[in-house]
């Protein structure tokens, strides 16, 4: 959060991909909203995107960033790829985003706009289309599906993450005692993050006891965690919006034979993703090779949404991407390629037969799947 992470060349590779998908759907400019998204084109990483960001691309020539002008050292400084327009709070982005269309010669043009995310709001983008004539185009997913493969940049701080997002886990492992409270275990997790170089991450720490395990997005609590209760813990560290989480189950004073047999089938499902993530694979086919080892293990009741997720850039509240979630579902065509990164899940909780849940970061590189959080995967009994 203190510089722009990325070289210029990577930068400037980036844009000449955006401009090549512009072109192929015969588009002069696109004007792109999502956090992620902007800061994947521009390298600003500020906390500043509350606020709509709003970065004008056109076909040729530099880039234009819109947000408010307050934000002017802080863009000057970390933003090199793009030129500042700021506006006052007593008008909006659109507003000035309108100005630099009119500008740059757009009315009445073919422009792309990404409606699909989070960073454009419903009456900010009524206001930029009434104050620009033009044939709108919806270009959501254009960036977001060069965001699914990774540079070796990008891996750079992936493998970062992931070794802040280890010290972290044995730091809350350390801390998960009977009678520990939850402030004093997330307090450590979060130092922890902090002393290693991380920076905020978009989500977490999710820290709870398995009482509240459905409260899919809450974490710690005031009180204390109590020997026969299990603690969920899922986590990340993160290094310049890139995030590498992973997911434990920890047992305070023992384990029922049940459970452990959970943890040995949770396992082998982990191992089998591991084989299935190919390149040229389809995301369903991942997803099949998760519920066979499931069935083979005599769970074939058991189903899930999905075995993980592409995982990498993100911006608070998540670190999921953005406001959707790319997951290995039962039903995706998604494409598994080299340089994509996933936050793998296996999720045997209230099968009846014991319970468990790993989940780890890996990438899949040349050589193979890549786990990139080393923390064992257990179990784990304090």
């Amino acid at each position: 959060m203190d510089g722009n992470p990325f070289t210029g060349g990577e930068i400037a590779r980036r844009l000449d991909a955006v401009r090549t998908g512009l072109a192929e759907q015969e588009l002069d400019a696109a004007v792109f909203a999502s956090p992620e998204n902007v800061f994947y084109l521009t390298g600003l990483d500020h906390w500043g995107y509350f606020a709509p960001h709003l970065l004008v691309v056109p076909l040729e020539g530099e880039p234009t960033l819109i947000t408010r002008a307050m934000e002017r050292v802080t863009i000057e400084s970390h933003v090199r790829a793009a030129g500042f327009r700021g506006h006052s709070d007593s008008e909006t982005a659109a507003d000035v985003a309108s100005r630099v269309l009119g500008e740059k010669g757009f009315a009445g043009k073919r422009i792309g706009l990404e409606y699909w995310t989070a960073g454009l709001s419903h009456g900010l983008a009524l206001r930029l289309k009434s104050l620009v004539s033009a044939d709108w185009r919806d270009v959501s997913g254009l960036v977001d599906r060069l965001r699914l493969v990774k540079s070796t940049e990008e891996q750079v701080l992936m493998r970062r993450a992931a070794a802040i997002t280890d010290l972290a886990a044995a730091a809350v492992i350390e801390m998960i005692t009977d009678g520990a409270d939850e402030r004093d275990v997330a307090a450590a997790c979060i130092a922890a993050m902090t002393r290693a170089g991380g920076h905020v991450p978009g989500f977490g720490p999710f820290i709870r006891p398995a009482s509240r395990l459905g409260e899919e997005h809450t974490t710690w609590g005031g009180g204390q965690y109590r020997k026969g209760e299990p603690v969920f813990v899922e986590l990340s560290g993160c290094i310049s919006r890139y995030h590498a989480p992973l997911g434990r189950l920890i047992r305070l004073g023992g384990i029922s034979d049940a459970d452990a047999r959970m943890a040995d089938v949770t396992a082998r499902a982990f191992n089998a993703v591991l084989g299935a993530l190919k390149p040229g694979t389809l995301a369903r086919d991942v997803y099949a090779a998760w519920q066979g080892a499931v069935d083979d293990a005599g769970l074939s009741h058991y189903r899930r949404h999905h075995c993980g997720y592409c995982v990498g850039v993100g911006q608070p509240p998540s670190w999921t991407g953005g406001n959707s979630v790319t997951g290995l579902r039962h039903d995706s065509d998604l494409e598994i390629r080299t340089g994509m990164s996933f936050h793998i899940l296996s999720w045997l909780m209230g099968t009846g037969q014991g319970d468990d849940f790993v989940s780890n970061t890996v990438l899949l590189t040349e050589d193979g799947p890549e786990v990139l959080t080393r923390t064992p995967l257990g179990p784990i009994v304090r």
